[in-house]
């Protein structure tokens, strides 16, 4: 048999750490004293009301509740509590044992089992710890006697005469049911917490707990797959006694495996105390560096101060000597009153030269030495950051890398990074990042903590290049930096729009998904019919499409990516005055007012197609971008292609009347214009053959946050 003193530590309640006092089991099958879910809920329902103050957390002196149950109760009155009053209340509890949140149900602590094994065990526990501490008897006058049985259906202890009194010989309390003494009163049947009046008499396998007929035939239970209880009661006792079994036959792996922990106990103190000692060591030194740093700048500082002050007393000395009567001054009079012209002269011109010396330095005086000591200051601003970031770095901590191609600029930035190896990963990560700007001597890094593997920050400037860094922490252990990134911001604010299904769309000939923000052009049945009456040469037609916002003034950037497939896209800019001009093209192959061309090669249709173009648009299409024809253009047709990127940006500046073609990737620009900006500005796109055009999405505050599978 196992001793009772042994299993203390299984008789302890997780939330008031004291033995269980009327335990319940939760539907997790975790028990906790019926007090504690009482303080449990009244703390998270106090919490609730008072909205969450410090106070309100408070619960009484005899439950410790931990940090993470407490920001589950914060959590679960932010939440769980906020419902409608048609919504059956429900009742939720942070489990201390495997901190889970559990559901209790509609009638809460009520509906809860009373674990009477577990209080049956924990009576004997106390009564072994209490041995000496008798049991007295109930009805005994005072003095009362020692009980030596109780009473399971009185619910009281005797002593063997007040048991003969209360149950005589030929009545019904002769019958009732006795023990030893104990203080532990438990009912003979196990009533259904859901239906009072009913015994518990089957087990639901599914919940695994107790249930009572009625919770079968139209309770919560009815579709659940149910035993009866001697049967569950048989396979229970048998799976647990052959569990039991077998943990007593390996008692000697068991043992094993304790002085194997024991072991390793042991030697973890010993890698900590070698650690502590390699940590200190460590500190020992930058003091020693800092020590002789400190007595080497004082020492110079000491050396200075003693040169200068001597070079100022000999000028104070000097300037004495100018004093009437004093010094250089009053030799010079005691030289006046030689009367030998001979001895006069030849003192007098030396003298003469030093009077000159003195009287040019009082003129032009300048102090012999500095006051000030700011060729001393010692800049320890980087020694401070180096510092700062000090701490232990592991080699099984892998260093992270930004992953440039998930990473995002637009309307705000998104960094995502990746860890490539299979080593063990941070549980935080510290992203930091700094505007790069030259005049700035030196860089003051931002700093982000993130849980995930993305983050979003929406403080950057515009129009600015910024340097991107990361790393990963692991409690107190952390990784190097990553490499820097470098990536730039858009040239203006970001500008928002959907594609206009309205006007001037043609359903026939495009076709838009349900939001919106693509569209592509479908060459059907009409592009064959109008082409079929042509015999030479013509223009084909051109599907266009513009944003459903104008632009009236101000700076504005959007962008979008082109299909790959896609064989001739123009993007750019239509004024609203033209609009009508743009839909309503005169050599549109499919209107009745084209007329087939007059069959005569002097190129001057194609001049008068290209000088009434409406809007600004470039030529995008088979993976290429072309730079227009202009005279600023090179005149090699070959170097104005250009890859098509995969995002493309067009930057509109209304009050300077330019608009410019970026790679929205790099945010460089690939070509720029002048444009006439006089009315309302739209975003223009037309559509030839297989095409499609997908409009950027914007970053939003939690856009990836904590969603690294995505």
């Amino acid at each position: 048999k196992v001793a009772i003193k042994g299993i203390e530590r299984e008789l302890i309640c997780p939330a008031c750490k004291e033995l269980f006092t009327h335990p319940l089991i939760l539907p997790c099958q975790h028990n906790i004293c019926h007090k504690c879910v009482k303080e449990i809920l009244f703390a998270s329902e106090d919490s609730f009301a008072d909205g969450g103050s410090e106070s309100s957390n408070q619960s009484s002196p005899r439950i410790r509740i931990s940090a993470s149950s407490m920001d589950r109760i914060d959590r679960i009155n932010k939440s769980g509590r906020k419902r409608n009053s048609l919504t059956p209340r429900s009742t939720l509890l942070p489990c201390p044992s495997c901190q889970r949140d559990i559901d209790l149900g509609e009638r809460g602590i009520n509906g809860l089992f009373r674990n009477f094994t577990l209080e049956t065990i924990v009576e004997r526990y106390r009564q072994a710890a209490r041995a000496a501490i008798a049991i007295m008897c109930d009805f005994c006058k005072p003095p009362p006697q020692e009980s030596t049985k109780s009473c399971m259906d009185c619910s009281a202890s005797y002593c063997n005469e007040c048991f003969k009194i209360h149950h005589p010989w030929g009545t019904v309390k002769a019958q009732h049911e006795y023990v030893g003494p104990t203080t532990n009163f438990r009912p003979k049947i196990l009533m259904c917490p859901e239906h009072e009046m009913e015994r518990v008499n089957m087990y639901c396998e599914i919940c695994r707990r107790p249930v009572c007929h009625l919770c079968k035939l139209g309770g919560g239970h009815a579709n659940h797959r149910v035993t009866t209880m001697s049967t569950a009661y048989k396979a229970l006792k048998e799976k647990l006694s052959k569990d039991i079994e077998y943990l007593i036959s390996k008692e000697s792996q068991v043992k094993s495996h304790i002085t194997q922990l024991d072991l390793l106990l042991k030697e973890t103190e010993c890698n900590s105390e070698r650690a502590k000692q390699e940590a200190s060591q460590s500190f020992e030194k930058l003091y020693h560096v800092l020590e002789e740093k400190k007595s080497a700048a004082l020492r110079a500082i000491e050396t200075s101060k003693n040169i200068r002050l001597e070079k100022l007393q000999t000028q104070v000395e000097e300037y004495q000597g100018l004093l009437e009567n004093n010094g250089l001054v009053g030799y010079a009079q005691e030289v006046l009153k030689e009367t030998d012209p001979s001895c006069f002269v030849q003192t007098a011109k030396q003298l003469h030269v030093r009077i000159q010396k003195a009287t040019e330095s009082l003129r032009s005086f300048r102090p012999a030495a500095e006051t000030t000591f700011e060729d001393f200051v010692v800049d320890t601003a980087k020694q401070e950051d180096i510092l700062g970031d000090l701490s232990f770095h592991s080699n099984g901590l892998e260093i992270p890398e930004i992953n440039e191609e998930q990473s995002r600029m637009y309307n705000k930035a998104l960094i995502s990074w990746k860890c490539p190896g299979k080593t063990e990963s941070a549980d935080i990560y510290v992203l930091e990042y700094h505007k790069l700007n030259k005049e700035e001597e030196s860089v003051t890094w931002q700093k982000a903590e993130v849980c995930g593997k993305s983050k979003v920050l929406s403080d950057l400037d515009d129009d600015s290049s910024y340097a991107f860094r990361v790393r990963g922490y692991k409690g107190s252990i952390c990784s190097s930096w990553s490499r820097e990134v470098i990536m730039r911001t858009p040239p203006a604010p970001v500008f928002s729009f959907l594609f206009d299904d309205k006007c001037g769309y043609n359903n026939e000939h495009l076709q838009l998904n349900p939001r919106r923000t693509s569209v592509e052009s479908r060459a059907g049945f009409p592009l064959l019919l109008g082409s079929e009456r042509l015999q030479v040469g013509c223009y084909t037609t051109l599907d266009y499409i513009i944003g459903d916002t104008g632009i009236a003034k101000g700076k504005h950037f959007w962008a979008f990516s082109v299909e790959a497939y896609s064989y001739l896209v123009k993007v750019g800019v239509v004024p609203s005055n033209k609009i009508q001009k743009l839909f309503h093209n005169t050599h549109d192959v499919n209107s009745p007012r084209y007329e087939q061309d007059s069959g005569h090669d002097s190129g001057s249709e194609d001049a008068f197609f290209d000088s009434s173009q409406p809007c600004t648009l470039v030529t995008l299409g088979m993976k290429k971008f072309f730079i227009p024809a202009t005279p600023a253009a090179p005149k090699d047709p070959a170097s104005r292609i250009l890859p098509l990127p995969s995002c493309l940006g067009i930057c509109l500046d209304c009050d300077r009347g330019r608009v410019g073609f970026y790679d929205a990737g790099h945010m460089k620009c690939l070509y720029e214009c002048e444009v006439d900006c006089s009315g309302l500005m739209y975003p223009a796109f037309a559509l030839m053959g297989g095409a499609a055009v997908h409009l950027e999405e914007a970053v939003t505050s939690k856009y990836r946050e904590y969603h690294d599978d995505i």
